[in-house]
């Protein structure tokens, strides 16, 4: 798993958006359970930002040079299918 999350360079910051109680958001709160430890550990300076509001569909919003931003919506998915979506996000900075 951990070279999975070695951030590219043009990616600058990753944000997590997600409802602290729903079961619509629970595999996101797992996931981030799990492997937020490991991305910040692989990258210190890139910012990680975990967003948490009551009725909030989960997503995953990244930031790359330019302004350029895209997201991902994560209801419904299990966690192994966000960990593939927060993959395919962090590498098309590339």
């Amino acid at each position: 798993m951990s070279g999975k999350y070695v951030f590219t360079k043009g990616l600058k910051e990753l944000r997590f958006l997600f409802c602290q109680t729903s079961e619509q958001s629970a595999a996101t709160r797992t996931f981030i359970n799990r492997a937020y430890p490991t991305m910040k550990k692989h990258n210190p300076h890139t910012p990680i930002l975990i967003r948490e509001a009551a009725g909030t569909a989960p997503r995953v919003f990244a930031r790359y040079d330019f302004g350029k931003e895209t997201q991902e919506a994560l209801s419904g998915l299990t966690d192994a299918q966000i960990e593939d979506r927060v993959t395919n996000l962090v590498k098309q900075a590339s």
